[in-house]
C-alpha cells in the first residue's frame, strides 16, 4: 500500500513537471529512481541528472534505470546540491520530491546553487507532503522559503491522495525577471 501511494505521488509530480522531449532536468534527492524512470520515458533528446546524498539510494536508482543510463538519457550520482559541480551545465527544470531542506532549516546555500544550475527562464518544482500537517500549511512554508530567497513564485498547488496530500510550489530564479526585462529591451531596440 505504501509503495502504491508513493508511486501515485511521484507520477503526479512528474506530470506537473511535464518534461518535454528535449528538456534538461535535474532531480534533487532521487531516492530509488522512480521519477527518473518516468521522466526518461518522456525524453527524446533531452536528459536528466539525478542526485542523492545516499550511495545506497543512488545504487538503487542506477539499477532501476540501467537502460536509461546506457542510452545516455540519465546520469545518477552521489552528490550534495550545495557543492554540485556539473561543469557549467544548466537545466530547464529542477525538481525535488520530499527533500526536507526546502521545508525546514536554512536552504540559503541550496537556493544559491540552484540559481547557477537553472537556466534564466528555468523552473524549480518543490514537492512535499507531511503526514502531521496539511498540504496547504506545508505549501505555505515552502512558498515562504522561496520568497525569502527572492525567487519568483509562479504557482502553488496541492493534490489529495487516499492517504494524504502533497504540496507543490513552482518558482523561477531571481534572475528570471531581469533576464525577461533585458530580452524585452533588446526586442524593443530591434523594432
Amino acid at each position: 500500500m505504501g509503495e502504491f501511494m508513493a508511486l501515485g505521488r511521484i507520477d503526479w509530480a512528474v506530470a506537473v513537471v511535464a518534461p518535454k522531449p528535449s528538456d534538461q532536468l535535474l532531480e534533487i534527492g532521487c531516492g530509488h529512481g522512480v521519477a527518473v524512470t518516468n521522466v526518461c520515458e518522456r525524453l527524446v533528446d533531452g536528459g536528466i541528472v539525478a542526485i542523492d546524498r545516499s550511495a545506497t539510494m543512488v545504487a538503487a536508482a542506477m539499477r532501476r534505470n540501467a537502460v536509461h543510463l546506457a542510452a545516455g538519457r540519465a546520469i545518477v550520482q552521489v552528490a550534495d546540491l550545495r557543492s554540485l559541480d556539473l561543469d557549467h551545465r544548466r537545466f530547464d527544470k529542477v525538481f525535488a520530491i520530499r527533500v526536507g531542506v526546502f521545508r525546514r532549516g536554512d536552504p540559503t546555500r541550496e537556493f544559491a546553487a540552484l540559481v547557477r544550475l537553472l537556466k534564466p527562464e528555468g523552473r524549480l518544482f518543490l514537492f512535499h507532503d507531511e503526514p502531521s500537517t496539511g498540504a496547504d500549511e506545508v505549501g505555505a512554508r515552502i512558498e515562504a522559503a522561496v520568497l525569502r530567497h527572492r525567487w519568483n513564485v509562479e504557482a502553488r498547488s496541492t493534490h489529495v491522495f487516499d492517504g494524504g496530500e502533497v504540496a507543490c510550489v513552482i518558482a523561477r530564479p531571481p534572475s528570471y525577471s531581469a533576464a525577461r526585462l533585458i530580452r524585452r529591451a533588446k526586442v524593443a531596440v530591434a523594432l
